[in-house]
């Protein structure tokens, strides 16, 4: 396994409520290596972080451990099958204050 991917699976997996749900898959073509990450549902407000600010920390430092190995990290984080959005979710989904860039254009415009 890539020290990119080693890196980001001990990050989520210890942010994770459900760390066994995480998966990462790792792809190389001519625009460098993408890690396409997967986890629970209830984990995923915590891997965006407030603001899409941990999961902005994480690319950070995914690109200079890239750096390091010459090479281009980026990461993208997958929609959860069944995952929920919005004010009417379940008690254990997303945090109101991790939204996701859908919820907050919505808040703006006025819908609910």
């Amino acid at each position: 396994m890539d020290q990119d991917q080693t890196f980001l699976e001990y990050v989520v997996k210890s942010l994770a409520d459900h760390p066994e749900d995480v998966k990462v898959k790792r792809t190389v073509d001519e625009m460098g290596v993408l890690l396409t990450l997967s986890v629970h549902k209830d984990d995923m407000g915590k891997i965006i972080g407030r603001s899409g600010a941990t999961a902005k920390a994480i690319r950070t430092i995914l690109r200079v451990v890239g750096m390091k190995n010459e090479a281009r990290v980026n990461l993208k984080i997958e929609e959860p099958e069944g995952s929920e959005r919005g004010p009417g979710m379940q008690s254990g989904g997303y945090n109101q204050d991790n939204k996701s860039v859908d919820d907050v254009i919505a808040d703006l415009k006025g819908e609910q």
